[in-house]
């Protein structure tokens, strides 16, 4: 997709300038896993057991844990507001109770290198990653697993919290227990487990309200939320589809906005430890990663995704697939969708994550204005949207597919650690510089083909 300039160049009538209010802020989300490089938790036993499908390995990912500096440098010349990164409790609590004050030291180098430049950080306490011994002990099936997540946010509060104002406790609860439960895709890696998945978000959600008390006690004037993960299931076909579509949007999207939302699930969830004391409205704001459309049909013959199909039809928008699967349709509507979801909750609303793998930067500049329209419609229709942040800013180690999924604004090879800014980056710092956009009244198709294989 062209620049906004060269549209202008070629006479595209545009409309109005899509202006966002005034501290509207504008950033973008990263993992320390991915970013940091040599890190020792259950994704690094993962990775050792080859459960990473591109066979890659995360190594110095980018480096980050040594020079972090390098990036923080481009997100300030690109204008960026914020940034949110992750810190590592397996580097803070290596050992059960034994916590790392030089690991605290390093993480408040990052966040005043940060806001050195300019930029506001943001904590996410748990990217799906955690200690080694927490996952050998339970994880978030252990009984005293909210109480144990306390104690390490009450440490982390005490190291950094005056750096920070921002505060996720998790990131994408529903993936976490959806991936590492029902489909075996992360780990710990179990099938079919619906009942131990809904189980594991109802202690996320016990964790999430003792760490925002303790965070709250530590850093009153904190802001605390999480990052939720939202999926559109478009129906393939006629009533049965749409049920089954509907099962899956209940079951993935909605059942820790319930736990948050009422401190309890609905009938017939709250059967399994639906139950969670004082957690109803315990949030200041909530955070939406928002990126794909998947299409869903019955199938028989899928135990493991509870008798669905997942699809993405060849001719939508889509980025580049993972090594097995299409990683979904470039869905800029379903900002919509996910942005009314979480509007029930009268809480303000930050999109944390929304981007698309495009090693060749086809399609991502058509993402980043679309998906900006949907937001600056919500926004006037009254909807309390404060931020952007887009996923991500460097290429990273993308989880089970490795390098092989691409999300940066800026480019990056891992051997050689080079960084090469991609035409999205310059898009989106023009976007931020303006506050805004003039977009093309004709909404241009994105490039279907070419993607990598």
């Amino acid at each position: 997709m062209q620049s906004m300039s060269e549209l202008e160049s070629r006479g595209t009538h545009l409309e109005s300038f899509l202006r966002f209010p005034k501290d509207f802020l504008w950033g973008v989300s990263t993992a320390a896993h991915q970013v940091e490089g040599n890190n020792c938790n259950q994704w690094t036993d993962w990775e050792q057991a080859g459960r990473i499908k591109s066979g890659d390995a995360c190594g110095r990912a980018c480096d980050w844990w040594e020079n972090p500096e390098r990036d923080f440098d481009i997100a300030r010349d690109i204008g960026l507001k914020a940034l949110r990164l992750s810190l590592e409790w397996s580097r803070i609590e290596p050992e059960e109770n034994r916590f790392d004050q030089k690991a605290l030291q390093r993480y408040r180098q990052m966040l005043e290198g940060l806001r050195e430049r300019g930029i506001e950080p943001i904590v996410c306490l748990h990217h799906f990653t955690h200690p080694r011994w927490f996952e050998k002990t339970g994880a978030f099936l252990r009984p005293e697993a909210p109480q144990l997540f306390e104690r390490f946010a009450r440490e982390v509060a005490n190291g950094v919290g005056d750096l920070c104002r921002f505060w996720v406790t998790f990131n994408e609860p529903n993936v976490y227990a959806a991936c590492g439960y029902v489909l075996g895709e992360f780990p710990p890696g179990r099938k079919g487990e619906l009942f131990n998945a809904l189980r594991v978000n109802s202690m996320q959600a016990q964790a999430h309200v003792l760490a925002y008390g303790a965070i709250h006690q530590l850093v009153p004037e904190a802001q605390v939320g999480w990052a939720q993960h939202y999926v559109v299931f478009e129906p393939a076909g006629g009533i049965v589809d749409r049920w089954v579509a509907t099962r899956l949007d209940r079951l993935f999207n909605h059942v820790f906005f319930e736990l948050i939302e009422d401190g309890r699930l609905s009938f017939p969830f709250n059967l399994w430890n639906g139950r969670v004391r004082d957690a109803k409205g315990c949030c200041d704001f909530v955070g939406l990663n928002v990126y794909s459309r998947f299409h869903v049909a019955l199938d028989l013959r899928q135990p493991s995704t509870l008798f669905t199909r997942l699809y993405v039809p060849e001719h939508v928008p889509q980025g580049d697939p993972g090594v097995e699967n299409p990683y979904g349709e470039a869905y800029p509507q379903a900002i919509t969708r996910a942005v009314k979801r979480a509007a029930r909750l009268g809480k303000p609303i930050y999109i944390m994550e929304n981007g698309v793998p495009d090693a060749a930067d086809r399609i991502r500049p058509w993402l980043i204005v679309n998906a900006l329209r949907e937001l600056h419609r919500l926004i006037e229709c009254g909807h309390d949207i404060r931020g952007y942040l887009h996923w991500t800013l460097t290429d990273n180690f993308e989880w089970n597919e490795g390098w092989r999924l691409r999300f940066g604004l800026v480019e990056l090879d891992p051997a050689t650690q080079q960084r090469t800014l991609r035409s999205s980056a310059r898009l989106f710092s023009e976007i931020i510089r303006d506050n805004g956009l003039a977009v093309a009244t004709r909404n241009e198709e994105p490039l279907l083909s070419k993607a990598i294989p």
